[in-house]
C-alpha cells in the first residue's frame, strides 16, 4: 500500500511541475482565445516623461540619451529625467550636456537603489505618462508612440513593452538559453494581457499613468512587479505591447544572467513575504495568474528534488526505472550543456535543460541568500 502512496505522490509532484511550465501557459493561451479582453489603442500624443535611473554610467549615458531623443515622439511633448543614484563618475555631467533637449538631471548624493529613487522622481515628472527605461538597452524609434497608444483605453494603467534579444556571434549557451526563456515569458505575458493583466512588466521598457503611482518600499527589488500590481489593485489593467521594442544582446546577458536571476528570484521571495495579500484570491483580482506565473515557480527546486527521491523509492518497478533514466538523462544533458557552452561543439538541443537547471539553481541560491539576509537592493551594471 505504501508504494501506491509513493506513486501518487510522485505523479502529483510531476503534475505540479508540468502545470507550472506547460499547463499554465496552455491554460492562459486557451483562456485568452475563449474570453479575449482587447483594449483600445490610438495615436493620440500625450505629455510623457521618460525616467532613466543611472549609477556610474558615464560611458553609456550619452548613447542612451541620443537613442531616446531620436525617437519619433514629438520633442515638445517629451521630457527625459536622468536620475543619478549616488554616481561617483561623470554621469551627471554628461547628462547635463543634453539639458537643451528636454533632459533634466536629478542627482542623489548617496546610492539608495532604483526603487528609492523612483519614489522621489516619479512624483516630479511633468508628463501624464511616465516611461521607465534602463541605460543599457536601446529603443526602436516608434517605441514611445507604441507604449502611449495603449493608454487610449481608460481601463489601462500600465503598458509593458517587449525586450528583443540580439544573438551576437559567439553567444554562450546561457545567452542563447536566455533568448529561449524570454520568448517563453513573452508568450505567457501576451496571453495574460489578453485575459486581464500581465504579472509584472519588462523592466527595461514600460509605462504607467503617473497619477496611479504609489510609493513602494525603498528596499523593493522588483519595482517592475510591485508597481504594476499596485496599479492592478486600483482596478486598472496592465497590458503587453509587442510593438514597443527595446533591444538587448544575449552576449551581454550571458555575462550577468545567472547573477541577475538570483537577484530577481530573491525579489520574488521578498514580494510575497512583504505583500502576502497578493496570495489571497479575495484581495488579488489576478490571483490565479500570480500564483501560477510567479509563486509556484519558487517551489520547483524542492519539487524536482522530491520527484527524484520518490523515483528512487519506486525504482524496483521497471516503469519507474524508465522515469528515473529520463530524469538522469535530462540532468546529464544540462551538465553537457554547461561543459560545452563555450566550445564549437555546443548544441541548441542542450539550451533548454541547461537553462532550466541554471534558473532553478538560481532559485536555490536566492532562497539561501534571502533567509540569511545577504540579498541587495542595488544592482551593479554589466559591461556592454
Amino acid at each position: 500500500m505504501h508504494l501506491i502512496a509513493f506513486q501518487i505522490m510522485f505523479w502529483v509532484v510531476i503534475g505540479f511541475v508540468a502545470y507550472i511550465y506547460v499547463g499554465y501557459p496552455a491554460l492562459v493561451w486557451a483562456w485568452s482565445r475563449m474570453r479575449p479582453h482587447v483594449w483600445i489603442r490610438d495615436s493620440v500624443v500625450r505629455d510623457i516623461t521618460v525616467i532613466v535611473v543611472a549609477h556610474n554610467e558615464a560611458t553609456r549615458i550619452r548613447r542612451r540619451l541620443r537613442n531616446l531623443l531620436s525617437s519619433d515622439y514629438p520633442a515638445d511633448r517629451m521630457e527625459v529625467i536622468v536620475a543619478c543614484d549616488g554616481a561617483t563618475d561623470a554621469t551627471a555631467e554628461v547628462a547635463r550636456e543634453f539639458s537643451g533637449h528636454g533632459v533634466r538631471t536629478i542627482e542623489f548624493a548617496q546610492r539608495r537603489g532604483k526603487s528609492a529613487v523612483l519614489d522621489e522622481v516619479i512624483p516630479r515628472a511633468h508628463g501624464e505618462i511616465v516611461v521607465l527605461a534602463d541605460v543599457r538597452q536601446r529603443f526602436a524609434r516608434s517605441t514611445l508612440r507604441s507604449l502611449v497608444a495603449g493608454f487610449a483605453d481608460a481601463r489601462v494603467g500600465a503598458v509593458s513593452g517587449e525586450l528583443k534579444l540580439i544573438t551576437a556571434g559567439g553567444a554562450s549557451q546561457i545567452g542563447e538559453g536566455a533568448g529561449f526563456y524570454w520568448r517563453y515569458e513573452k508568450f505567457i505575458r501576451r496571453n495574460e494581457a489578453i485575459v486581464d493583466s500581465t504579472i509584472g512588466v519588462t523592466g527595461a521598457v514600460y509605462a504607467i499613468r503617473g497619477s496611479l503611482f504609489r510609493r513602494i518600499p525603498p528596499a523593493t527589488i522588483l519595482d517592475d512587479v510591485l508597481i504594476p500590481m499596485q496599479i492592478v489593485e486600483q482596478g486598472y489593467r496592465v497590458v503587453f505591447e509587442p510593438d514597443a521594442v527595446a533591444y538587448d544582446s544575449t552576449m551581454i546577458l550571458a555575462k550577468s544572467e545567472f547573477v541577475r536571476k538570483i537577484r530577481t528570484i530573491g525579489g520574488n521571495f521578498q514580494l510575497f513575504l512583504g505583500h502576502p495579500r497578493l496570495l489571497l484570491p479575495w484581495r488579488n483580482r489576478i490571483w490565479l495568474q500570480t500564483i501560477s506565473h510567479k509563486f509556484l515557480r519558487l517551489m520547483v527546486p524542492g519539487l524536482l528534488l522530491l520527484a527524484f527521491g520518490l523515483n528512487l523509492v519506486l525504482v524496483q518497478n521497471n516503469f519507474y526505472k524508465a522515469t528515473l533514466v529520463i530524469q538522469v538523462l535530462f540532468y546529464v544533458a544540462a551538465v553537457a550543456g554547461r561543459v560545452m557552452r563555450d566550445t564549437s561543439w555546443k548544441s541548441k538541443l542542450l539550451n533548454v535543460p541547461y537553462t532550466f537547471c541554471v534558473l532553478n539553481w538560481a532559485t536555490v541560491i536566492a532562497f539561501i541568500r534571502w533567509v540569511t539576509g545577504r540579498h541587495s537592493v542595488v544592482w551593479d551594471k554589466t559591461i556592454g
